[in-house]
């Protein structure tokens, strides 16, 4: 029988779905995995002009060409989550939290949390910021909480992943989970580092939980 390993995202200029990919390709690694991709849904936007449809708004702020590469990737829909034996979630910074899409998709599960669907589960984030200080670990930790209210066993990245001590280059990662620095801008994109801790995360929450879950 498949392990089974969700990998939720919410990504507006694609840090964070290249990030899911690198965490899915090192969690298929694993043999006996099963891997599935989903993404948050976008949220309406209120109001620069309340006439804008959400694509009309994402075009505006120049997010719509880097979020139609992974169109293709289905919704996650709040009660399919149960259906995972461990779940990655990755989410931009917003001041230090988690993003508004995550939010929304993570408030409709008190009926998972009533039932204990997610209780005994793996859980584990990963995250992007703008700057160097710009809250990756506050964003992770506080992320945690939730995953402790629903019962979750919650997985970071290890020490034995050597990249988390790289000081030659700016890069994001942390035991608390892989992150990339996007830039104020947006400009940059996730370094070779980066993208291989996200591998490691991936790879590592896969072996646990075919550990635990696995026949």
């Amino acid at each position: 029988m498949s392990t089974k390993i969700h990998i939720v995202f919410y990504s507006m200029y694609g840090h964070i779905h290249q990030l899911a990919e690198a965490e899915a390709a090192g969690a298929r690694e694993v043999d006996g995995c099963e891997v599935e991709l989903y993404q948050a849904a976008e949220l309406v936007p209120e109001a620069e002009a309340a006439e804008l449809v959400p694509e009309a708004a994402l075009a505006k702020s120049g997010a719509l060409a880097a979020r139609r590469k992974f169109a293709h990737i289905p919704t996650a829909a709040p009660e399919r989550l149960a259906e995972a034996d461990a779940i990655i979630f990755g989410t931009p910074t917003r001041f230090g939290n988690m993003c508004a899409q995550m939010r929304n998709l993570l408030d409709q599960t008190g009926g998972l949390w009533m039932k204990g669907a997610l209780v005994g589960k793996i859980g584990s984030v990963f995250t992007s910021t703008a700057t160097q200080h710009g809250g990756q670990e506050t964003t992770i930790t506080s992320f945690h909480s939730t995953l402790l209210h629903h019962g979750m066993i919650i997985v970071g990245v290890p020490y034995a992943e050597q990249r988390l001590l790289n000081m030659a280059e700016i890069t994001g990662g942390s035991p608390y989970g892989a992150s990339t620095l996007a830039g104020a801008d947006g400009a940059r994109q996730p370094s070779l580092n980066e993208m291989a801790i996200a591998g490691y995360q991936g790879k590592h929450v896969a072996t646990l939980a075919r550990k635990l879950f696995g026949t």
